[in-house]
Order: C-alpha cells, then structure tokens, then sequence
C-alpha cells in the first residue's frame, strides 16, 4: 500500500510538472521587459517653441510564451537641478538627423507586436506632447532623471496566470548627464547633443 501511495504522489508531481512546462512554454501571458543604452541623443532645432526631441534605442523582450503588444510609450523627463517635469510621447522610429527632419524622412511610430520568447530593437524618437506648458526641459548642462513605459494592453488570463506572473513590469528608471549643451550642434552635423547615463551602463528593468 505505502508503495502505491509513493507512486501516486511521484505521478502527481509529474503531472503538476508537465503542466507547469505546458504553461511556461505556451500559455504564459507576455512579459515584456525594457534596455535602454548609456548613451541616447537629444535635439531642439527651433526657437521660442516647446518642441523638443530625444531619441532613444530600445530593446525590448517579451519572456513571456504569448504575443505581446506595445501600443505606445511614454517617456517623462525631470530636469533634477530645477525639479521640473515634462512629458513626451513616442512619435517615429529612426535616428534623428537635422536633415531627416527636414524632409520629414521618419517612420511613424506604431504598435508593435512581440511574439513570445523574442526580442525588438529600434530607435526611439519621443516628442514633446503639445500640451506641455513647459517650453525647454533642457536648458543647460546637468543631470536629467528619465522614467519610460510601455502602454500595453492589460489582458486578464485568469486567476492562475495571475498568480504565476507576479506584479507587473514596472516603469524603467535611469539617469542620464549632460556634459555641454551648444545650440549650434541642433543646425549642423547631425543636429543632436549626447547625454549619457551617470555611470555609463544600460539601463534595465529585468529584475
């Protein structure tokens, strides 16, 4: 009898094993996580205008088993020696050039689909909202806190999976410095000025 009941216990671990690899494997829901690298461009080619513009690689993977779906993201920027804030919203892909602003020779940018267990890197150009009451979150040399997230969809799989996948991601956080800011850099060259993390590593939200 006690051997029947060892059995039972050992096919039982088996089978909670089998369903938990099923589920990994094909059912668990997206998890989509975010690198930023230490380096990320910034432009303001036009006067007495709040138009600002930061153009950011991104890399994102989905270590989920579903197809997930990032609709947009949004990106605030603090400027740290003044505690003041302004909000930007992804608008093309590409890396930004003052003759591509130009000819308007950008991307748009749009929704996109990541396939479980897959990765997606691209350039991000984020824009200032026209909303915004601030003209120039940056105005001079200094360090600037940036906080970036995906606007994906939050689809609800179930009591099961929302008890396997933990909390959800969580906004990417990372600071980055600006060494020298001339503004004849925005009409010549490539019409951008380099900030770089205060450490000069990627930024991640893997946790």
């Amino acid at each position: 009898m006690a051997i029947v009941r060892a059995s039972d216990i050992v096919s039982a671990i088996a089978l909670l094993f089998s369903v938990y690899n099923f589920w990994q494997s094909s059912q668990k829901p997206p998890d989509l996580k975010v690198f930023v690298p230490p380096v990320i461009n910034y432009a303001s080619p036009y006067q007495n205008s709040n138009f600002e513009a930061f153009a950011i690689p991104v890399t994102i993977i989905n270590q989920g088993a579903r197809t997930g779906t990032i609709l947009s993201m949004v990106l605030v920027v603090t400027d740290l020696q003044n505690n003041e804030s302004k909000r930007f919203y992804s608008a093309r892909f590409g890396s930004w050039s003052i003759e591509k602003s130009q000819t308007d020779d950008f991307r748009p940018f749009a929704p996109i689909s990541l396939a479980g267990r897959t990765s997606y890197t691209d350039t991000v150009q984020f824009y200032a909202r026209g909303d915004e009451k601030v003209m120039q979150i940056v105005q001079a040399p200094g360090r600037y806190q940036f906080t970036l997230t995906l606007d994906s969809p939050n689809v609800d799989y179930g009591f099961l999976d929302r008890l396997l996948m933990g909390k959800p991601a969580q906004p990417l956080g990372f600071e980055m410095v600006l060494q020298e800011l001339d503004h004849r850099a925005f009409t010549s060259g490539s019409g951008t000025v380099m900030l770089h993390d205060k450490d000069w590593q990627s930024s991640t939200s893997l946790q």
